[in-house]
Formats: C-alpha cells, structure tokens, sequence
C-alpha cells in the first residue's frame, strides 16, 4: 500500500437547480468544500464536509483549519489503509465532525482503490457488514422544499411525472402543513410514498396535532422526521408515544451512543444517519448497527451536498440497508458535478458503478476550486 503524500481542501462554489427551503434556512447555491488525498502513485481519494452552521456548526474556513492542523498531523505519510488511522482521525480533532467526515471518506476511497475495490467492498472488508458486493443500486426520495400548497404539488406533479416514487415535504412554521400534504396527496395519488420533515419546527402539541390531523385525513405518510427540538428527547417520545405514524430522528442522532439514547427512551421508531453529523463511515456504521441491534429502521440521509457526499453515503446504504428507499437526492439539487465519476443519478435510483473507490475520477473543467489548503508531507501549508 501506498502513502497519503498530499491533502487539498477545495471549495467549488455550485447553484442550485432551485432554491432549497426548510424550517432553518434557505439556500440558492452551495459552497461545496471537497478533501483530495494523494498517495506516492498519484491516485486521488475524495471526500466533502457538508457545511452548515445550525447542524454541523462549521465553514470552509474552519474546515481548512481542521485538516490543515490536526487532520494532516493524522494522516500525512500514513498507509491510506492502515486500520489504526479511522481512530486517529476521530481523536486528532474535537467536533469539527463534517471535516473529519471529508478526510476519512477521502482515506477510505483512496484504500479502497488502492485494493482495486469499490467503497461499499472495502466497508464490508474492513468493517465485517455483510456482503453487499452485489447492491448496484440504491434508491432516493426527493425533497419538496417548504412552500405553499399550490406550489408544492404542482412541483410534486413533475416529480412523480418524472419517475419519482417517494416524496419528502419539508414542514415549516409558515406554512400549513396539513394543507401542502392534502394539496400533494391530491396530485400524485395514493401510490406515490410521502414523508414529512419538520426539522425541529414544531412544539409537542403543534406536532401531534398535525400528525392526527394526517393520520385522520388517511393521508398515509410512511414517517414525520424530526418534528421537535434534537435536544428535547422527553419531547419526542412523548410525539412518538400519541401518534401512530413512525416518528424518525435526525438532528436528535449523531452517534452510536446517541442511537442508543434515542431506543432507550423510545424516542423515535426510525434513525436518519448522515456522515456529516457521525464524523465519517466508521461511526455512521456503528450507529447503524446500534440501530438495528435495539430494532430502530435505518435511513441513510444527506446534507445539501455534492455528487461526493452522496457517492460516500449511497456506498454507505448499500453496505447497511440496501432495499430501503434512502434519503440521498441532494446531488440533484446542483445545477453540475464538480467532479467526474462518482454515482451515476437516474432520477430516483443512484448507480453506484463498479469502479474502484468512489468511481471519482478527478475534479469537472468547469469546476473552478478555490484552494483553501495544499499540503505536501508535513510542509507548511499554502492558502
């Protein structure tokens, strides 16, 4: 095996196709920030920090600190597989976890090409999940940012139109949420699969009333996400423990010990794991078996992030929960790739390929990174 020599962090400014609204925010173009790792033959691994100030609490600036200092102390001149560097990354940094996420992602794809695997293969070796070497494809939902009725479904319309089979609407306090649902069951019929995300919008009360109100309008929702505070754990029992729709955590789950938490309490009938938020792939897949092992489904969601991100997390749901319909469409929210290769989108079902590693072959012409942090071996850093 071959030496990480080099590590870049690289910021590539992408618009969206649309803007993206929920509960928190409002974004009409990304500023995805990738981590490049090179070893002594010149292959390049790739992984991304999702940023966002209220979820993951850091910026590219702080993400070049991250790798620039303690992140390549960890990693430069070290074997991209040796089995001791998943630990020394999540050791070397406190927090910080959507650049630890970037760095370990971008080691393993480097070592997974480095066996001549893909990413999912080389998970199932190293981390012993089971045998996913077959899974090709994963399937997504797609979100429907927070808006009035009217114009919620007549986009759900084109979606479904388009081949799109499951639907997430995002919930906001601005908006009647009972109204966007009924106005987009009404448009895409009873096949078509709606979830709903509050991202912690609601109160207790304002959530159980909406949820019955769903329920008792038989608009059949498979799950309500996150529709309390992450930190009020009693406030989402208390949710889950009144309503009959699954209740499924996102905020609230970071890691494995908090998957547990969440079981403990009986807090939420389902996980939304994202790398972003567990600190990388080792993490994101004992929080899913941490899940699993105290009967919690598991979801493998994203960030608004790149083909990079979504190509790690797609490698990731096809080594944990393969047949589920995952919550990774974000890649499909940008306008173009900032890289060549990596999952291959088809409206609702993500291609994972069979190339080695992630499949990324190098950065898009069009992409224009600025270069936070270019780093040779323990030299000092350049910006």
């Amino acid at each position: 095996m071959s030496a990480v020599e080099r590590m870049r962090v690289l910021r590539v400014p992408s618009p969206l196709v649309r803007p993206f609204v929920t509960a928190v925010r409002r974004a009409e173009h990304l500023d995805v920030v990738l981590v490049e790792v090179t070893d002594a033959e010149g292959r390049c691994g790739y992984g991304e920090a999702a940023i966002s100030w209220r979820v993951t609490g850091e910026s590219p600036q702080s993400v070049a600190a991250a790798v620039a200092g303690p992140l390549a102390e960890a990693v430069l001149r070290r074997d991209a597989a040796d089995p001791a560097l998943v630990r020394d990354i999540a050791r070397a940094v406190w927090g910080n976890a959507a650049a630890r996420s970037a760095v370990e992602c971008a080691v393993a794809d480097l070592a997974a090409q480095q066996r001549g695997l893909s990413l999912v293969a080389e998970l199932s070796r190293r981390f012993a999940v089971h045998d996913s070497s077959e899974t090709s494809r994963i399937r997504t939902d797609m979100t429907l940012s927070a808006g009035e009725p009217a114009a919620v479904a007549a986009l759900s319309e084109e979606l479904c139109t388009a081949g799109w089979g499951a639907l997430k609407i995002k919930a906001s306090a601005a908006h009647d949420t009972v109204a966007v649902i009924r106005a987009v069951r009404a448009v895409v019929g009873p096949e078509i699969t709606l979830r709903v995300d509050a991202n912690q919008a609601w109160d207790v009360e304002t959530a159980i009333r909406v949820i019955r109100a769903a329920e008792d309008a038989g608009f059949g929702l498979e799950f309500v996400e996150q529709p309390v505070s992450a930190h009020d754990l009693d406030a989402l029992a208390a949710v889950t423990a009144a309503v009959g729709t699954p209740i499924m955590a996102d905020e609230s789950v970071r890691t494995a010990h908090d998957v547990r938490g969440v079981a403990d309490r009986g807090a939420a009938d389902l996980v939304n794991i994202k790398l972003a938020k567990t600190g990388g792939l080792a993490e994101a897949l004992a929080a899913s078996e941490a899940a699993r092992a105290a009967g919690l489904g598991v979801v493998i969601g994203c960030m608004m992030e790149s083909h990079v991100g979504v190509t790690a997390a797609a490698h990731l749901a096809a080594a944990v929960a393969p047949d589920v319909v995952h919550d990774l469409d974000a890649a499909s929210w940008l306008r173009a790739s900032p890289v060549v290769g990596g999952v291959v989108l088809s409206g609702a079902t993500l291609d994972l390929g069979g190339a080695a590693g992630l499949g990324i072959t190098a950065l898009s012409d069009d992409a224009q990174p600025e270069v936070l942090v270019d780093i040779f071996a323990r030299a000092e850093v350049t910006a």
